[in-house]
C-alpha cells in the first residue's frame, strides 16, 4: 500500500508526543533495565544487563522480586563472581524463576565472563560477528553460540530452561529478549539505554511483545498475528520510515504506555481515554477518512 505523507506525519508526531511525556526515570525503575543501572562498571552491566533481558518474561512484579534476590547472592561485583564457577553455583543454588534455574543463570554467566576476558567485552565479539555474518541474525546466534559454549549451557534432558535461557535466534520468533539487550547495548544512554557497544543503532530490530505487537497492528504497522522474527522486521521497518538511523527510538516509552493503557485494541471510551496514539490508532480514524488518508482497515 502507498503510504500517505500526511498520515506518516501525524503517527510520528503521535509517537514523539509519546516519548516526551514518558516519565523515564520512573518507568526505568519499573523495567528490567533498571537493574543494569545500579552497576557503574561495564564489564558488570553487560552481565546484569544480559541475565535481566533473558529472565524477563512473565508477570513484572515477579521479574523484579527475581532478580533482585538473585543480584543480593551475586554480591556488587558479578563480573569477579562470574569467573569461579564452583562458587557462582553455590551462590545460586536454590534460586529459580519459571523454567529457569539457578544452575542455568550460572552457565550462562559463566559463558558470558569467559567470553568478555578472551575479548575484552561481549560487545567486542559481537562486533566481530557482525564484521563476519552478513545479517544481524546471523551474527546475534554465533554470538549466543559461543556464550552457551563457553558456558555449557544446554538442553539438560527433558528441561526446556537451558536451552530457553539464552534463545536462539535461528528459530521462528522474534528472539524478544535478545532484542532487548541490544537495545539496552548499543542505543546511547539516555537515561534508560546504555550505550556501551559501538554498534550503528540502525542495524536494530524493535523488540516485539504483546504491547509492542498490539499497538503495531493498531497503527497499521503490521497485520501479522505472530510474534515471529518476520513480523519483527515488518514493524521495524514501519519504525524506521521515522526515524532510519534509529528505528527503535520509541520501543521504551510505547511498550510503557501499552502496559498501562491495557490497550484493548478496539473502540472503548473508557479504556481507550488518553492513550497517546488514539488519534492515529485505526480503531478510531473515522471510516471516511481512512480512504483519502490510505489508513488500513482495523484488523479482524
Amino acid at each position: 500500500m502507498t503510504r500517505e505523507p500526511g498520515r506518516d506525519r501525524d503517527v510520528k508526531a503521535a509517537l514523539d508526543a509519546v516519548r516526551l511525556r514518558c516519565d523515564v526515570g520512573k518507568r526505568r525503575e519499573a523495567d528490567p533495565v533498571g537493574f543494569a543501572h545500579r552497576y557503574r562498571a561495564p564489564a558488570d552491566r553487560e552481565l546484569v544487563a544480559l541475565v535481566a533481558a533473558c529472565v524477563a518474561f512473565g508477570n513484572v512484579k515477579a521479574i523484579r522480586a527475581k532478580l533482585d534476590d538473585l543480584l543480593a547472592r551475586l554480591g556488587p561485583y558479578p563480573s569477579r563472581v562470574s569467573e569461579d564457577a564452583v562458587a557462582l553455583h553455590a551462590r545460586l543454588r536454590g534460586w529459580k524463576h519459571r523454567v529457569f534455574r539457578g544452575e542455568d543463570i550460572a552457565k550462562l554467566l559463566a559463558g558470558a565472563r569467559s567470553i568478555q576476558r578472551e575479548h575484552g567485552s561481549l560487545g567486542a565479539l559481537f562486533q566481530a560477528e557482525l564484521a563476519a555474518h552478513d545479517t544481524l541474525r546471523e551474527a546475534l546466534a554465533a554470538w549466543c553460540d559461543a556464550i552457551r559454549d563457553a558456558g555449557g549451557l544446554r538442553r539438560d534432558g527433558a528441561r526446556r530452561g537451558p536451552a530457553h535461557l539464552l534463545p536462539d535466534p535461528r528459530g521462528p520468533c522474534g528472539s524478544k529478549r535478545l532484542m532487548i539487550f541490544l537495545r539496552w547495548m548499543v542505543r546511547p544512554a539516555d537515561g534508560v539505554d546504555l550505550g556501551l557497544w559501538d554498534v550503528d543503532p540502525s542495524r536494530l530490530l524493535v523488540p516485539v511483545d504483546v504491547h509492542i505487537h498490539r499497538l503495531a497492528r493498531n497503527l497499521g504497522f503490521t497485520r501479522r498475528r505472530d510474534l515471529s522474527w518476520r513480523t519483527t522486521e515488518e514493524i521495524t521497518a514501519a519504525l524506521a520510515r521515522f526515524d532510519p538511523r534509529d528505528p527503535v527510538r520509541y520501543d521504551f516509552s510505547l511498550c510503557h504506555m501499552g502496559m498501562l493503557q491495557r490497550c484493548p485494541s478496539r473502540r472503548d471510551e473508557g479504556r481507550c481515554e488518553g492513550c497517546g496514539v488514539k488519534p492515529v490508532c485505526i480503531h478510531w480514524v473515522p471510516r471516511k477518512a481512512r480512504a483519502s488518508a490510505k489508513v488500513p482497515r482495523p484488523p479482524e
